[in-house]
């Protein structure tokens, strides 16, 4: 992948400082696939589960990298630095919690994504080709280490955050420390996107051939001589024995599902080509006409604050005795289209604001601290 970009410095030479709109436009996109998924799924737009989660984390990690490289241009205190992104975590992780609260029909992924701030921590200053390195190692390990995780830390929230599931830091690091890289890269460049064309395609057709024509045989294979195993080793896991004996056995099965925030290596990788194929086509359309962009670009910088607010419409409406889950949606003939155009209206609206609510209260309380 981009060899020559591989052997850049700890920090690439300073660029262009202005907002790419076609990340802050990836980013909205990722918030309305959200939004599809939870509230209008249906055949026709079921790609978007676990896929926007994926176009997310990646935008995440490149807005990462892309923070801690404009704070050290400025020639920002490390320590400062820290203090920001530790402020920011903290934070990310209350709200995180305050939505797991409200007991929704949907997982939060909240802890983890602040979690990812705080273990990445140490990575800011490592060499692009360090950081390509360890996402492809995590691209392998990753997913059995966080199944492993999913039996050992069920019972424990802090340590099933940073890695118990398909939820956990662990299970987007790969996706996360990627877009690291890419955030290292200069994006405001026509050759870098096409490349993140041609490189998302490469990845994505044989991993997708592969997942469909090859992948279910493995899987049906795999699960048989586990059925086989753990009959063979069958024991009675006692609840209230000490840990780990009163753990469950990892469910294995998952390193060969293709399946929505399913966690696996394959998963991961078919999400990662997508999103790097949406990626470079966003940032050739930025530079030809950014006004296509600025809808979905105005939802990508609300994102926290959208994020919160589909948890909150479904609990207010249970206060009050509707169930919108049980409302199919996604059967409604442009069920999807309406979901979609109310989330580019709520972000559009909320940009009247100088910041979303949720983003204006992180950037507070960041300032509390450094």
């Amino acid at each position: 992948m981009m060899n020559h970009e591989l052997e850049n410095p700890v920090i690439s030479p300073k660029r262009d400082n202005k907002r790419l709109i076609a990340l802050d436009a990836a980013r909205g996109l990722a918030v309305i696939g959200m939004f599809i998924q939870h509230f209008a799924l249906n055949q026709g737009n079921s790609f978007v589960s676990g896929n926007t989660m994926i176009l997310f984390m990646l935008c995440s990690g490149i807005s990462y990298s892309i923070m801690a490289q404009r704070m050290t241009e400025r020639k920002t205190e490390p320590a400062v630095l820290r203090a920001r992104i530790l402020a920011r975590a903290v934070f990310i992780d209350f709200v995180g919690y305050v939505l797991i609260m409200l007991n929704g029909p949907f997982g939060v992924v909240l802890p983890a994504y602040a979690m990812l701030f705080i273990l990445a921590l140490p990575l800011i200053h490592r060499s692009t080709r360090t950081l390509f390195t360890l996402s492809c190692i995590l691209f392998l390990a990753g997913p059995p280490l966080m199944i492993t995780g999913l039996s050992l830390f069920s019972g424990a929230a802090l340590l099933s955050d940073i890695a118990g599931g398909p939820l956990s830091a662990l299970g987007w690091a790969p996706i996360f420390v990627l877009g690291m890289v890419v955030g290292r890269l200069d994006l405001h460049r026509t050759q870098t996107a096409l490349r993140f064309i041609a490189v998302g395609f490469a990845v994505l057709i044989p991993s997708k051939l592969f997942a469909y024509f090859v992948l279910p045989g493995i899987s049906q294979s795999f699960e048989a001589w586990l059925i086989q195993v753990s009959n063979v080793a069958a024991t009675q896991v006692d609840p209230y024995a000490i840990w780990p004996l009163n753990t469950q056995m990892p469910p294995w099965q998952m390193l060969f599902e293709d399946a929505p925030q399913g966690g696996s290596a394959f998963e991961l990788i078919i999400g990662m080509g997508l999103s790097m194929i949406i990626l470079g086509i966003l940032c050739l359309i930025e530079k030809k006409s950014t006004g296509i962009l600025k809808p979905f670009s105005a939802v990508g910088r609300v994102a926290l604050t959208l994020y919160a607010l589909q948890f909150a419409i479904v609990w207010g409406l249970q206060i009050a005795g509707i169930n919108i889950m049980g409302i199919n949606i996604g059967a409604i003939p442009f069920g999807d289209v309406f979901v979609a155009a109310a989330t580019l209206i709520a972000g559009c609206l909320l940009n009247y604001l100088p910041n979303g609510p949720l983003e204006t209260w992180i950037r507070r309380f960041e300032r509390l601290f450094a």
